[in-house]
């Protein structure tokens, strides 16, 4: 039990510290926040678990791939911010966008033989 206080713990602090951080220099918190922290985390606790090498290799290539269409969330939110319209709105249309995004890569990852 203690080792998932820990884990959670640790998860939680990274947020917390890259939220505040931004509060102040939001160019440093974005460089933070773009560091595959959430995958190494997942890795190290992977290997900490007793995960074969093969199931952590299966887990980077699959978040290599899943990471090409979330950078459309990312964009998506930046353009509508800046064209004016609400935040929740534009929230909504990134996350709805994003999906799109993935349910169009999945079926050709699955093509070209990537299992996600």
């Amino acid at each position: 039990m203690l080792y998932y206080i820990l884990k959670f713990s640790i998860s939680a602090l990274i947020v917390v510290l890259i939220s505040e951080i931004a509060k102040r220099h939001s160019g440093f918190a974005a460089l933070i926040a773009s560091l595959p922290l959430t995958s190494l985390m997942a890795i190290i606790w992977m290997h900490f678990d007793g995960a074969e090498s093969f199931e952590i290799a299966a887990l980077s290539s699959q978040v290599f791939w899943l990471v090409l269409p979330s950078l459309m969330f990312f964009l998506m939110l930046s353009l509508l911010l800046k064209h004016g319209l609400v935040f929740w709105l534009s929230l909504g249309m990134a996350v709805i966008a994003t999906i799109v995004c993935y349910l169009a890569l999945l079926p050709l990852l699955r093509r070209m033989g990537v299992l996600i």
